[in-house]
């Protein structure tokens, strides 16, 4: 890795660690005009968006596509090789 990636993920780190910080989180765990906590919700975005985030960043678009397998080199059916045992 490179220091500017090193870098980026260490300040999503501080900020994925600001938006699960209790003070933060008690905000969103108060109840609605139904009556329901906004907290599920806020979690689950959150954690989406961070997840989303440290995917982006890690992606390599310099990396070059994987390349097909190679063919094995010829192998001789069983049949050749007790031919070739006589």
């Amino acid at each position: 890795m490179n220091y500017r990636r090193n870098s980026r993920l260490l300040a999503l780190t501080g900020l994925a660690l600001l938006l699960f910080s209790p003070p933060l989180v008690v905000l969103f765990n108060r109840p609605a005009a139904n009556g329901l906590s906004w907290l599920p919700l806020y979690l689950f975005v959150v954690w989406g968006a961070v997840i989303g985030m440290a995917a982006w960043l890690l992606q390599r678009p310099d990396a070059k596509p994987r390349e097909e397998p190679r063919e094995r080199p010829y192998e001789e059916s069983w049949e050749e090789r007790r031919r070739h045992e006589k």
